[in-house]
C-alpha cells in the first residue's frame, strides 16, 4: 500500500491530509479487514472500525469458517482496541434477514441457486452501512476486498484484484459508480494472500494467522436445504425425478436438496449413462435429469444490470466483452445484447455447462482486468 503524502492527495486519493481524513473501516474480525484497519491507522488516518452484527449471536458462536460470527465481532474490537483507534457494533439483524436471508430462501424455493454474498455487499455493506458512514462525517469507505478501485478518465473504475486467485469482483458487481466514489479497497494490488498475512504478522495483530471464512455466514455447514426448512417449513416436499425423455426415475424429498448440474445424491443408481439436474420444476415437484450435453448453455438472458461501462448501456446494439457465471470460473468471451438499462441477452461464444438462475452474470473487459458491472441469470 502507497504511502501517505502530506502534500498532495494522500494514498486514498482524497485532497487532505490522513490526519484529516476519517476512514470508517468495514470489520468482518478477519485478517483483511483487520489489516486494512492497522495500516490505515498506522498511515496517520482518523480510523473508526465498523463491525456489523447481523444474526443472533449465540447461534454464532459455537460456529467455525463464518465471517460475522461472535468470535469475529470480538476479534475485530481486540484489533481496535490494541492499535487504539474507535470500534462500533451495530446491530443490523432485522435488515440482514429482509434484504438478505429471505429472499435467499424464497430464491431457492423458486429453484435458484442464489449469490447471498452479493446481496448482502450490495444491500447491507454498500448501501446501509455506507450511509452509516455518512452519518459519521466519514470522507471514504475502506473494506478488506480483493478488488481494485482506479481513477480513470471518466471517473473510479472497477478492475478485477491483482491476485486471480484472491479476486472478488464476482461479488461486487453491482457497486454503483456512486458507491465507488467513497469506497476504497487497499488490498486490491496486493501480490498474494500471503502478503496480507505478512502485513498482519508486522503489526501484531492476533488474527495474522486466522483461517479464511469458507461459507456463507448464516449457512456454517454449508447445508442450504436445511436452513430453508427452518426458514420455510414444510418447503421440502416430496416429488418425482424424471428424466428429460419424460420417464420417472425415482422420488425425491424436495425440489431445494437440487441444483442444476448436479451429478451425485440423486438416488437414482443403477442406469447405465451418467445422468445430471437440467432442470428444477418447482410448481410440479419434478427434478428434471438428463446427459450432459443437455447442461451446455449459449444464450443467457440477464436482468438487474448495473452497468460501469463509460458510455450508456443501450448506446450499442452489441457489446463485446467477456462473462463469469460463476465465482469459481474464469471470464469466457461473449456478446452483450442490451435489450433495456437494466436487461440483456449475453450469447456465449462457447457453450458453458450448469448455467444456473439466481446465479451472477459479471461483465469484464476481455483480455483486461475491467469491470463492466453485471446482472442477475434468469429463466426469461
Amino acid at each position: 500500500m502507497a504511502p501517505a503524502n502530506e502534500t498532495g492527495p494522500n494514498s486514498l486519493g482524497l485532497p487532505k491530509p490522513p490526519a484529516e481524513t476519517r476512514v470508517v473501516v468495514a470489520m468482518s474480525g478477519g485478517v483483511d479487514s483487520s489489516v486494512v484497519a492497522a495500516h490505515l491507522h498506522e498511515q496517520g488516518y482518523d480510523v473508526v472500525g465498523v463491525t456489523l452484527q447481523l444474526y443472533d449471536h449465540g447461534a454464532a458462536l459455537a460456529k467455525k469458517g463464518a465471517c460475522c460470527a461472535g468470535i469475529d465481532i470480538h476479534d475485530a474490537r481486540r484489533v481496535a482496541e490494541e492499535r487504539g483507534f474507535p470500534h462500533y457494533v451495530l446491530d443490523y439483524e432485522n435488515i440482514f434477514r429482509d434484504a438478505v436471508i429471505e429472499e435467499f430462501a424464497d430464491s431457492y424455493l423458486a429453484g435458484a441457486t442464489p449469490v447471498p454474498c452479493i446481496r448482502c455487499n450490495e444491500r447491507v455493506k454498500f448501501r446501509d452501512l455506507l450511509e452509516t458512514a455518512r452519518d459519521l462525517e466519514a470522507d471514504c469507505m475502506a473494506t478488506g476486498h480483493y478488488i481494485r478501485r482506479i481513477e480513470g478518465p471518466n471517473g473510479p473504475e472497477l478492475h478485477m484484484a491483482a491476485d486471480p486467485a484472491r479476486d472478488q469482483s464476482y461479488f461486487l458487481f453491482s457497486t454503483t459508480r456512486e458507491q465507488l466514489e467513497f469506497l476504497r479497497f487497499p488490498l486490491g494490488h496486493l501480490p498474494s494472500k500471503s502478503a496480507t498475512r505478512a502485513m498482519a504478522a508486522r503489526y501484531g495483530l492476533a488474527v495474522a494467522d486466522k483461517p479464511d471464512s469458507q461459507d456463507i455466514c448464516f449457512v456454517p455447514d454449508g447445508n442450504y436445504a436445511g436452513v430453508i426448512e427452518k426458514l420455510r417449513p414444510g418447503a421440502a416436499e416430496p416429488g418425482e425425478i424424471v428424466h428429460a425423455d419424460g420417464r420417472v426415475l425415482g422420488r425425491h424429498d424436495g425440489v431445494i436438496h437440487y441444483t442444476i448440474g448436479q451429478r451425485r445424491g440423486l438416488g437414482i443408481g443403477g442406469l447405465e449413462e451418467p445422468l445430471y439436474v437440467v432442470r428444477l420444476d418447482v410448481e410440479a415437484r419434478r427434478v428434471i435429469v438428463g446427459p450432459r450435453a443437455m447442461l451446455a448453455t449459449r444464450i443467457v438472458p440477464v436482468r438487474e444490470i448495473n452497468w460501469l461501462g463509460d458510455a450508456p448501456l443501450t448506446s450499442r446494439e452489441e457489446w463485446q466483452l467477456s462473462v463469469r457465471l460463476r465465482s469459481t470460473r474464469p471470464p469466457r468471451e461473449a456478446i452483450l445484447r442490451p435489450r433495456s438499462e437494466t436487461t440483456a441477452e449475453v450469447e456465449l461464444l462457447a457453450p458453458e455447462e450448469g448455467v444456473s438462475p439466481g446465479q451472477a452474470c459479471v461483465f469484464y473487459e476481455t483480455g483486461g482486468s475491467r469491470v463492466f458491472g453485471g446482472g442477475w441469470i434468469w429463466r426469461g
